[in-house]
């Protein structure tokens, strides 16, 4: 079997609710797609007596390190730092899918994606978005205990997940269609962050 692909997970990890539903979506992930993906979570990689600095170049290598990227679009305003992640993973052409659960509309695109238009229109990405509050009870009509709800939110939520990454890990590269030498392009990731984050890769 070959090793599987590797999903950088990005999103809020401030609370408890957030740390959790991270866990929970990211294994069934890995199920609902019999192991073909697996998602690294930032959260395992910090403690609170991490440096700033630790924290943000241990984040940007992770995002360099995975195959694809899963970035957490939700809230009236993005995460800053979410955002960053997936700027950084479209220099680099990874195939990305955006997730929006809130059902709450923000940001200055009429009738298109519920975000700030710069972060919309990058190739290689497919969005996958849901109505959260719809998605829950849903899944709360054909449940009799929180563990069935959840197995059913969850599995459908990572099966429409594992979809888009199926279909945006089948497009070309943009690297691909230009000619652009990828291992330049990787080199350049690799030093423009500054702070020390080139000698993550000379240990």
């Amino acid at each position: 079997m070959s090793d599987p692909i590797k999903i950088y997970f990005a999103g809020d990890l401030f609370d408890h609710k957030d740390l959790v539903g991270n866990v929970l979506l990211g294994s069934y992930i890995d199920k609902e797609s019999n192991g073909r993906y697996k998602c690294v979570l930032p959260q395992d990689q910090e403690t609170a007596s991490n440096r700033a600095e630790d924290i943000r170049n241990e984040d940007l290598k992770q995002v360099l390190e995975c195959d694809v990227a899963l970035f957490n679009f939700d809230g009236t305003e993005l995460d800053s730092g979410t955002v960053v992640e997936y700027m950084y993973a479209k220099f680099l052409d990874k195939p990305a899918v955006i997730l929006r659960t809130d059902f709450r509309a923000s940001g200055d695109q009429e009738g298109g994606d519920p975000w700030n238009l710069m972060c919309s229109f990058y190739p290689r990405t497919k969005v996958v978005k849901l109505n959260g509050m719809n998605e829950y009870h849903r899944a709360r009509t054909s449940a009799s205990s929180a563990s069935e709800l959840i197995e059913g939110l969850y599995s459908d939520l990572a099966l429409k997940i594992t979809s888009a990454f199926d279909e945006v890990c089948s497009e070309e590269s943009v690297f691909d269609q230009t000619g652009v030498d990828r291992g330049e392009i990787e080199k350049w990731a690799r030093i423009f962050p500054g702070k020390g984050f080139q000698k993550l890769f000379n240990q």
